[in-house]
């Protein structure tokens, strides 16, 4: 069983302009399935059984290129994921994502990351569409 799943997208825009657009949360609900609304410390998130509030925490660090989120749900469990952005030159960008599993039960991990798999693939392709229009 799958406990992680690794993604990446080439974007043809600048390191600054990415690593800005994607560290800032409040465009989160531009380029994600589960994200609805984000204010501050907390988001609006869309799950298979309806929506629910989120706390989240966002950790940016632009000299390392790194994004990671921390989602504490209502039940005081914490799903995280993790991601970098790299400069490769010639207004180029690489972002990698880290897909970690949500923090259901074992039984649930293999359909849920298996369906979260695709989706992000989807939202990969979204985030570099938008960020390739504003060149």
């Amino acid at each position: 069983m799958e406990t992680f799943d690794v993604q990446s997208v080439r974007i043809v825009a600048p390191f600054d302009q990415v690593f800005g657009y994607i560290a800032d949360p409040d465009n989160l609900p531009q380029w994600t399935a589960a994200f609805k609304h984000v204010s501050k410390a907390t988001a609006q998130m869309a799950t298979p059984g309806g929506s629910i509030e989120v706390g989240l925490r966002v950790v940016a660090t632009e000299a390392t290129g790194t994004i990671d989120w921390f989602i504490t749900f209502p039940d005081g469990s914490v799903g995280t994921a993790f991601s970098r952005v790299i400069d490769a030159g010639k207004g180029q960008s690489v972002y990698s994502f880290v897909l970690m599993p949500p923090p259901v039960p074992l039984e649930q991990l293999e359909g849920t990351l298996e369906v979260q798999k695709n989706t992000l693939a989807h939202e990969l392709a979204g985030l570099k569409a938008i960020l390739e229009q504003t060149q």
